[in-house]
């Protein structure tokens, strides 16, 4: 059982129990229900004396000056939640509404929030049931909290507009009847507290996280299978180079990259190289037919990846805190009786967070466009055949009717441009909103959004890359790979044969996809992968 309302939930943790239906995982200690309850009883003690109580007894954002009468406190939470149901575009996915979902319920359980248990309960009661709301992805500007999408969420906890229940789409009401549950009337501050808080970015920026942190181990593994097929120089991974530039993700990501390419029969370090072709005189450097350098998509990988393991070592954190928060107002301390008036729906560490991250993550996805750029180029590619097709010499199809992986190069490239694209930081489009109330905005969910997506992209763009670095190894012999990478090449030649003429690879690179996103390939987990598809697939 993991309690909430402890502080003691990672990001992490979040992201893994978003990924799949949650159960009857979820549960409050008896000190945590305690305190819940005397918040609550906070509340209604304050609402008694007649005191204005922001967003209780009073309307929002520059209405907050009108006070309501206390016998309608409860009919404004409804209607709080019913004006903001303006949300647009596309719906969010499962992951990231059950990831929502757990945060918002681990921030009520803090008990500062005068929400009763019965919230949270119905909450944990519909992630356990997999009763997920349909939440439109546009419309927060996160500062007042993630105001338009957690409408949606607390739609469905009062039986109102549509839910996903076992893969239908049905009425929220019907879902809940059909788990035995029944929806709320909403007490007092209890609707403001549902949606004036952080966990929809919270929600994406978690699991983009988790996904980039795969990808970096990815990317590691791409620039070691590019290191082979090029016959690269494993020596600028060497432990005493990155030493005297010690940032920690470098030197991981070099000590990775090493490391997998230990037992390679393909990559050379400069002292192989230099007897394999002859003295160490530099007039003869320029007669060798190895440079001495690779080029810097492959040199100064160990750079690029690292800044990407850097930047989350320290976002992880900020989001670790940021899921632990109590992250909406006002706030009832039960220990001094008082109510606090803040603003700790203000999404600022998360959005700075994702723009850095989003722009680390595209830089990867930069670095890997390059990688394959010189491997399916044979004139950057110590003699592979143009485009990956072995010639037809070495019984090959006929020369010039078959392209290879020059148009999957083309689509990485687009992918990767796209990526780029959306490195313009969100953090810097703050508007006026609300009346100018809400004057000074994060518009942390829209980067949060976008480094989603972002990643992604890269993901894709590694699913090319890697789908050509396996043509490329089999080309130059792939029992000649490190044990590390074989076991790469095995996994991928489990879902995408050797192209041996042109064909369509959407679909086989579609399932890589899925694969390296679900974390199917890292340095940890790629051993015992299934064997190599040896067949040629079949068509439409």
């Amino acid at each position: 059982m993991i309690l909430l309302g402890t502080g003691e939930l990672s990001a992490g943790q979040v992201a893994r129990l978003a990924a799949r239906p949650v159960g009857r995982r979820l549960g409050l200690d008896r000190a945590t229900a305690g305190r819940i309850d005397a918040s609550v009883a906070l509340r209604d003690e304050l609402v008694a004396t007649g005191e204005p109580l922001y967003g209780v007894t009073t309307g929002f954002g520059d209405r907050n000056i009108g006070q309501i009468p206390a016998e309608r406190a409860a009919a404004l939470q409804h209607n709080l939640v019913r004006y903001h149901l303006v949300g647009s575009g596309p719906q969010a996915a499962d992951d990231v509404v059950r990831a929502t979902m757990l945060v918002r319920a681990n921030c009520l359980a803090r008990g500062y929030s005068g929400v009763r248990r019965e919230v949270i309960g119905l909450l944990l009661d519909c992630l356990a049931e997999d009763i997920l709301p349909i939440v439109p992805e546009r419309g927060s500007v996160g500062a007042s909290g993630d105001l338009v999408p957690l409408c949606y969420l607390a739609s469905l906890l009062i039986g109102e507009g549509e839910a996903r229940h076992r893969g239908e789409r049905v009425p929220a009401r019907q879902a809940l009847a059909a788990a035995g549950l029944r929806p709320l009337v909403l007490q007092p501050k209890e609707a403001l507290a549902l949606i004036n808080g952080t966990s929809f970015m919270a929600g994406f920026a978690v699991l983009a996280a988790a996904e980039a942190r795969r990808l970096a181990e990815v990317a590691e593994v791409c620039t070691a299978l590019t290191v082979e097929v090029l016959l690269g120089n494993r020596d600028h991974y060497h432990p005493v180079i990155h030493r005297q530039k010690p940032h920690p993700g470098q030197i991981r990501s070099a000590a990775t990259v090493r490391r997998l390419l230990q037992g390679s029969r393909l990559a050379r370090d400069h002292a192989q190289v230099l007897r394999d072709n002859g003295p160490a005189d530099p007039e003869e450097y320029r007669r060798l037919d190895h440079p001495i350098q690779d080029r810097y998509s492959v040199r100064c990988a160990p750079h690029v990846i690292g800044v990407l393991h850097d930047t989350l070592d320290w976002v992880d954190p900020w989001l670790d805190t940021e899921v632990n928060s109590t992250n909406d107002n006002p706030l009832f301390d039960p220990d001094t009786g008082r109510v606090h008036n803040g603003g700790n729906f203000y999404g600022g560490h998360v959005g700075l967070a994702m723009d850095s991250l989003r722009v680390a993550v595209a830089s990867v996805g930069d670095l890997l466009d390059r990688q394959l750029a010189c491997v399916v180029d044979e004139k950057f590619s110590n003699g592979l055949p143009a485009g990956l097709v072995r010639p037809a010499h070495q019984g090959g199809p006929e020369a010039g009717l078959h392209h290879g992986f020059k148009g999957a190069q083309i689509a990485c490239s687009a992918l990767v441009a796209e990526a780029l694209s959306m490195g313009m930081p969100a953090t810097a489009f703050s508007r006026s909103t609300e009346a100018h109330n809400q004057d000074k905005v994060s518009m942390a969910t829209i980067g949060a959004r976008a480094t989603r997506t972002v990643t992604g992209l890269v993901f894709e763009a590694a699913a090319i890359h890697l789908a050509a670095l396996c043509q490329a190894a089999d080309l130059r012999g792939a029992e000649r790979l490190a044990p590390g990478t074989a076991a790469a090449y095995k996994l991928v030649r489990s879902r995408l044969a050797f192209m041996a003429e042109d064909r369509r690879l959407d679909t086989e690179l579609a399932s890589l996809t899925e694969a390296l996103r679900a974390g199917a390939l890292t340095p940890s987990t790629t051993a015992g992968v299934p064997a190599p598809r040896t067949e040629e697939p079949t068509h439409a």
